[in-house]
């Protein structure tokens, strides 16, 4: 019965090792990514992420809005 034990013990240790192990190794990989990205990837400055529109193209802000308002008003649910 001690033995079984003491079996049962030295597995459970060798899991957690393991489990231990496993997150420790992930843990230093996301970091290494995270600072390799930022280093490549450096942040732009407020104002001028991708995306953000400054009046440049007013015509085709238009152009979607109109056409998400007739989209929306063709398919309306009626209840």
């Amino acid at each position: 019965m001690n033995e079984l034990i003491s079996s049962g013990i030295e597995l459970m240790l060798i899991g957690m090792g393991m489990v231990f192990g496993f997150l420790a190794m992930l843990i230093v990989a996301i970091k290494t990514m995270s600072s390799l990205v930022l280093r490549f990837f450096p942040e732009l400055p407020a104002g001028q992420h991708p995306g953000m529109h400054h009046g440049d193209d007013l015509g085709t802000i238009a152009a979607i809005t109109a056409a998400v308002h007739q989209y929306r008003k063709k398919y309306q649910k009626k209840d």
